[in-house]
Formats: C-alpha cells, sequence, structure tokens
C-alpha cells in the first residue's frame, strides 16, 4: 500500500476485533495466499471473507502482491513505536513535575508517567531523587508520619524505604512522629 499511513494501535484493534476479520488476517499471516485457501482456512463463507478482506485492505492490514494476499505484520511494529513515543511525549516531564533543571537530568530516567520506576542505587542518582522528594515539603511545616506517606506515594510505592532514605541523608528530620524538611535545594526569592 505505497503511500497510505500505516494503521495506528486503536485501528489496528478495531479492525481484528471483528472475528471474520481476525480469522481472514490470521490465515493469511499464517501464508494463505488465495481467497479460496483463506475462506476454507478461515472457516468463512465467500461473502464473510469479501467483507473482511475490504475492510482488512482499506485499513492497511493486508495488501494485495503479484504472489496473493499478504499480511502487512510490520504494521504492528510501527503501530506499537508510535504509540510508544505518544504516551512518552505525553508523560509529564520531571520539569513539569517541579525539579530543577539539574534535578531533572539526573532524574528524568527514572521517571515514567510521572512516578518512579525504580529507587536508584547509585548515590548521586539516589540523592537527586531524594533533593526532588524533599521538594514537595514545605519548609517550616510539620508532618504526621501518614502525610509524608501521602506525598512519597504520589511518585513511588514503597514509601517506607524513601522516608528512611530522606531522614537517613538529611533532607527530613524525623522527632516524636512528625517529620520536617531539613535540606534539599531551595527556592531563593
Amino acid at each position: 500500500m505505497a503511500g497510505a499511513p500505516d494503521p495506528d494501535p486503536v485501528s489496528i484493534v478495531g479492525i481484528l476485533a471483528d472475528e471474520d476479520r481476525l480469522r481472514a488476517f490470521a490465515a493469511i499471516a499464517l501464508e494463505a495466499r488465495s481467497e479460496a485457501d483463506i475462506a476454507e482456512r478461515a472457516g468463512l463463507s465467500s461473502e464473510e471473507l469479501r467483507r473482511a478482506l475490504g475492510r482488512l485492505v482499506a485499513a492497511g492490514l493486508v495488501e494485495t502482491t503479484a504472489t496473493g494476499l499478504r499480511a502487512r505484520t510490520e504494521v504492528f511494529g510501527a503501530a506499537a513505536r508510535a504509540a510508544s513515543m505518544a504516551r512518552r511525549s505525553a508523560e509529564p516531564s520531571a520539569e513539569e513535575l517541579g525539579a530543577t533543571p539539574e534535578q531533572a537530568r539526573r532524574i528524568q530516567r527514572f521517571l515514567r508517567a510521572g512516578r518512579l520506576v525504580e529507587i536508584p542505587t547509585g548515590a548521586a542518582a539516589r540523592r537527586a531523587v531524594l533533593d526532588f522528594l524533599a521538594g514537595k515539603f514545605e519548609p517550616g511545616r510539620r508532618y504526621a508520619e501518614a502525610e509524608v506517606n501521602a506525598v512519597i506515594a504520589r511518585f513511588h510505592d514503597d514509601t517506607a524505604a524513601l522516608r528512611r532514605f530522606l531522614v537517613d541523608e538529611d533532607f527530613l528530620t524525623r522527632e516524636r512522629g512528625e517529620y520536617w524538611r531539613s535540606g534539599g535545594t531551595f527556592d531563593v526569592d
């Protein structure tokens, strides 16, 4: 299908959600080339196959070649790459989440959809993540442990480990069940 754009993931799912089209596509993907062979393998009548092929060809999932019909399986990879790029571009950047440019440079690779996918093991990267998290606590305000957990949980599920790191690395201080910000990068007006 020279010149026709590859179908997007939603279109692919929509087209293949119909059982007749899915069966026809599967038969073609398994190298059935003639309409008679496709109809037999897919268990479709001539009319059912004609309708299914019309939609599959129009959607760009099947093409006619010199040797018969061919499933354009490469569109799945292209659609997956396009969806991944679109998802990444729609995700908030570290700076949009409130990170300083320096923090963003160090922590962006640990963020997906605005959440930490892992707690860095390297000291510099972990300190950048902790500095970013400390920035979510208001200077001078005291927090109960549940409040600290609620702030951290917006970014990662292991609130106990991150809370402990924040205290151990002097970003937060804990005393008598209360926490307050005691370190990290501060904005100065």
